[in-house]
């Protein structure tokens, strides 16, 4: 207990610096492997603190890695700093007030994620330091998680394959272990070309792109009540092929998610879609191609690190939010629904309460509703025995994804659920570094589990990156 405490000090010290380190890439929201200022900022930051720095991860500009510590175990923790499109929003305004119109926003709160495991990692780094403890930690800041998949190539090209165990976290409005339950997802885009002519002088000879994908949508949404209940399907237009009616479209090109309970289920999935889109290219006499731009796996358990982990958050105890802070939560509670902030308890497994922000650990392995997202620390998992908390730094019921979501990135509350969640990610680091043995278990259920199914990486074969993400 000692030795956590002493780690969770060291937490303290820093806390501030990194709580303003998060506000500034708050403050400079980037998308899917453009995060240039974004990574610049936590090198500066790795710079600042005495790591051992590695950049241009698996070909990847804005991936990087530090290190600090000698021989023995190697500890990841793992970071991010990706935002989304369209979720511009002003700071601590319960209200829809946009910085820049159609502006990127961190709506999912990579900003506070990467600061936290940052933290973490410094803290660890300097309790190895006071204790002359052998063994490493590693800080990865990791791009483009939204949709870009870096991760999975990362993983590919073995940045992780000295790695003992791997620990991350996500913003959350309620705090505990991360249930190991995800999506395993394959994005591709279908390109349509047809044929040109007038519209009204030549339908005829017209051959329209545009209505093969609006065939195969349609063709996709018939599908649904087929297929498994856990996979999802979605879809975005990226190209109409112009905006004038009178001119048959030559060209079009959608986008679409498939996402299934494993990797299997999904290659099954994605064979379909493709035989839809074909179909599709058949009835209008267009052509068709897919290419894939990212793919992640389903998140791969290990019940030895969630209890340790779990141990940590007992030992902790909730995040010590104040009156000021649940007022501004209520605020942002009274701009969602009702069932919003229920369905936020049910997904978790707990019982609802008119608590606005997180008072309670969420108990280990809560059965809560099957609602699931995708990560490509799913990959990570693969590679190497991981574990995810869940960390409170927002209001009960906020949605994924929302506006709300960003206004909430630099409030009081959000620097404390961050320092909170940290001391659980350093906790855990240093129960394991003092614990040859813990390491051990967990590395043993993770074999156990690759025995059973082994890693097969979801990329298509000399895939890269899709650096432009727009299509």
């Amino acid at each position: 207990m000692r030795n956590v405490e002493q780690v969770w000090q060291l937490v303290d010290d820093k806390k501030e610096d990194f709580a303003a380190l998060s506000d500034r890439v708050w403050g400079m929201p980037e998308l899917n492997f453009k995060e240039v200022r974004s990574s610049t900022e936590h090198k500066a930051m790795l710079e600042r603190h005495g790591f051992r720095i590695e950049e241009n991860l698996a070909g990847i500009p804005t991936a990087i890695m530090g290190e600090a510590g000698e021989e023995g175990p190697v500890i990841a923790i793992l970071g991010e700093y990706d935002a989304l499109p369209g979720l511009s929003q002003e700071a601590s305004v319960a209200e829809h007030r946009p910085l820049q119109r159609g502006g990127s926003g961190h709506g999912c709160g990579h900003n506070l994620l990467g600061s936290a495991s940052l933290l973490a990692a410094t803290a660890v780094k300097d309790w190895l330091a006071a204790n002359g403890m052998k063994g490493r930690v590693r800080y990865y800041g990791c791009p483009a998680e939204e949709g870009g998949a870096a991760k999975t190539f990362m993983v590919r090209d073995g940045v992780f394959k000295d790695v003992d165990i791997a620990i991350s976290w996500h913003p959350s409005p309620l705090s505990g272990v991360n249930e190991a339950k995800s999506l395993a997802i394959l994005q591709l885009d279908f390109s349509f070309t047809g044929r040109a002519s007038h519209a009204a002088a030549a339908p005829h000879l017209g051959r329209s792109a545009l209505d093969a994908v609006e065939l195969m949508n349609i063709g996709v949404n018939y599908m649904r009540e087929h297929m498994p209940s856990d996979a999802r399907v979605h879809y975005a237009l990226l190209d109409a092929g112009g905006i004038a009616p009178n001119v048959v479209q030559a060209s079009a090109k959608v986008r679409y998610l498939v996402r299934a309970a494993e990797l299997p289920a999904l290659r099954r999935l994605v064979e379909r879609v493709k035989k839809i889109a074909e179909g599709a290219a058949l009835m209008t006499e267009t052509t068709v191609t897919s290419a894939v731009n990212s793919a992640m796996s389903n998140l791969l358990g290990n019940k030895v690190l969630e209890q340790a982990m779990h141990d940590n958050f007992r030992r902790l105890g909730p995040p010590e939010f104040d009156a000021e802070d649940r007022a501004f939560a209520r605020r942002i509670q009274a701009t969602v629904t009702e069932e919003d902030i229920a369905s936020a308890f049910r997904r978790f497994g707990v019982p609802p309460t008119d608590a606005p922000l997180c008072d309670a650990i969420v108990p280990l392995h809560a059965v809560g509703a099957d609602m699931r997202g995708s990560t490509d620390v799913g990959d990570v998992s693969w590679a190497v025995p991981t574990v995810q908390a869940r960390g409170a730094t927002y209001a009960i019921g906020t949605p994924g994804h929302s506006w709300q979501l960003t206004a909430q990135g630099k409030t009081p509350a959000a620097h404390k659920g961050m320092a909170h969640v940290a001391k659980v990610m350093a906790g855990t680091a240093v129960d394991l570094l003092q614990d040859a043995a813990l390491i051990e278990r967990a590395k043993e259920e993770h074999q156990a589990r690759l025995a059973r199914t082994p890693y097969v990486c979801p990329l298509p074969d000399g895939m890269t990156p899709a650096f432009d993400m727009a299509g």
